[in-house]
């Protein structure tokens, strides 16, 4: 069959400048498949330590064209709307178009929920679930304009529930239910919306493990952040099937992740006794039904649009 590939479509991936880095492994890969690629790292974030080296987008840029590839450089924070626009600028300066957003950039500290501060935790929030929302928003009107786009949101399989990682996996929660809010607005208009749980070897494990770690050595051997990145190719593509949907992606697994339902219990007589008695059936998982995107129908809304004074 034939090689699937992305001439003539512009691509933006943040948080790409990093080596080892999930974002660099997914813009290698899009720009050996023929696109033209943007390449967004701030370099350094002041207030995280342990960073190996120092992430640096004019470095990948450098990789992807001495391969015969296209690519740019952009610098700018994507956690403020200025810096999202302004990266998403960079692309329609350079190419004239953004055709695919791959939502890379993020922040993970590991931290005890009484350690965490307040600060902390809004880093978390702004870096990764907000970044992600103003570059949608900045690339949305373009895609909108064309009836085309690709965007994929990388959330992180932290949103399950993780000791020392409350502020992530909250912050990653977030990006899973925006990127089915996206889906569903951005069917109507050729956009394509997924989200990836993706896991290899980054700076990122390695800033929060100690040297001696074992988890370090492990994930350096069987989890280079190459293998996760077919699955962010496939869902940029063009002929990329759904929209809405999550993927775990690590060590070369590929799974599909879901929301669903029980039948639990339908009476209208209620009450605290009942629950208790029919605990066994409201908990029951034998039969799960997926919840899709959209799946309320809200055609006979009267919906009272909101507009910024």
């Amino acid at each position: 069959m034939a090689e699937l590939r992305f001439d003539g479509r512009t691509a933006v991936v943040t948080g790409a400048g990093g080596n080892p880095s999930l974002g660099r492994a997914h813009a290698m890969l899009l720009a050996a498949r023929g696109a033209r690629v943007v390449i967004n790292d701030i370099g350094r974030d002041p207030e995280s330590s342990h960073y190996p080296d120092r992430a640096s987008a004019d470095r990948v840029v450098d990789e992807i064209r001495a391969l015969g590839g296209t690519a740019v450089a952009d610098t700018n924070n994507i956690a403020s709307e200025a810096g999202a626009n302004a990266l998403i600028q960079t692309a329609i300066d350079a190419f004239g178009s953004v055709d695919i957003l791959v939502n890379n950039a993020g922040l993970s500290l590991a931290a005890l929920v009484e350690d965490m501060s307040a600060h902390d935790h809004e880093r978390h929030m702004q870096i990764n679930l907000t970044g992600s929302l103003l570059t949608c928003r900045a690339a949305w009107p373009h895609m909108r304009t064309r009836g085309y786009g690709r965007i994929i949101n990388t959330a992180s399989g932290s949103f399950a529930g993780y000791a020392y990682l409350v502020a992530y996996g909250a912050s990653k929660g977030g990006v899973f239910s925006l990127s089915r809010a996206l889906a569903a607005e951005g069917a109507a208009h050729g956009i394509k919306v997924n989200t990836i749980n993706p896991g290899g070897f980054t700076r990122m494990v390695t800033a929060q493990q100690f040297d001696d770690s074992p988890i370090v050595e492990q994930a350096r051997e069987h989890f280079p952040a190459e293998l996760a990145s077919p699955i962010v190719g496939f869902l940029a593509h063009e002929s990329c099937p759904v929209t809405g949907e999550c993927f775990e992606s690590v060590g070369g697994l590929v799974r599909r992740v879901v929301i669903a339902h029980n039948e639990g219990i339908l009476d209208r007589g209620i009450d605290m006794e009942m629950i208790r008695d029919r605990w066994a059936e409201i908990m029951d998982s034998a039969a799960p039904t997926i919840i899709p995107i959209g799946d309320i129908d809200t055609s006979t809304w009267n919906f009272r649009p909101y507009k910024p004074s």
